[in-house]
């Protein structure tokens, strides 16, 4: 469970724990036997296709090749089960390479590339030395379920007795407004929350619901905002 510093709508700040929880799969899939699967992962080929022309001279020679000799194949690794895998960049000469800058492409509508861009390696901001704050900007949640896709959700929980009373009684504020509390990052709590470095930002809402003394607290996260067609626009 990763932490977060959360404050609430009196600028108090607390240490707590948020997780995606998984859904729960209704339908289960087995061998023919009945007996439970299990997936795994081997290695299919190490070929490189760069290197088998570069090898045989042209494509139509690495095709008769492949045909005749199977230059693809390994027989000492291709086959072999992989258990733990990291991912790695190559270079064109196909060697690791350690330094690497991501690079955005943006492209027109007809396909031609428009820029390019680095990609954003904005520091997470989650457990950072500012928490995320209250707005005081509340939404009621039938009208941002119709303003905003909320593509993420996190469950905020405690990790303490004092933390436990901390997030029930924002949950219940929360619950009683029967409204969404926009939250955010930085000094002045209006910057959007980023959950890993170089990750993707996002607005931040909190839903609270409580059931006697049991309470949930949501984070919705969202990167996209609806908005009405022009002509709806001049109608309205």
């Amino acid at each position: 469970m990763r932490a977060i510093n959360l404050a609430n709508d009196k600028k108090r700040n607390a240490e707590v724990g948020f997780a995606a929880l998984p859904r729960k799969q209704t339908v289960a899939t087995v061998l023919p036997d009945g007996g439970e699967r299990r997936n795994i992962k081997f290695i299919k080929t190490i070929a490189n296709i760069d290197q088998l022309v570069e090898r045989y001279g042209d494509l139509r020679k690495v095709g008769e090749a492949l045909i005749t000799d199977d230059p693809d194949v390994d027989m000492e690794i291709v086959g072999r089960l992989v258990r733990r895998t990291r991912k790695l960049y190559l270079s064109q000469e196909n060697s690791i390479a350690y330094r690497v800058n991501l690079v955005q492409v943006v492209h027109n509508p007809d396909g031609s590339e428009k820029e390019r861009r680095d990609v954003s390696k904005a520091a997470t901001n989650v457990n950072a030395e500012f928490p995320i704050q209250w707005s005081g900007r509340q939404f009621p949640k039938a009208e941002a379920l119709k303003k905003f896709v909320f593509t993420r959700k996190y469950q905020i929980r405690h990790t303490s007795g004092l933390t436990y009373d901390f997030l029930y009684e924002m949950a219940k504020t929360l619950h009683e407004n029967k409204s969404l509390m926009f939250v955010g990052g930085g000094k002045k709590g209006n910057e959007p929350i980023v959950l890993s470095t170089g990750g993707e930002p996002y607005r931040g809402f909190l839903e609270g619901r409580i059931e006697g003394e049991r309470y949930c607290l949501i984070l919705h996260l969202t990167n996209m905002e609806l908005r009405p067609l022009p002509d709806e626009e001049t109608t309205a």
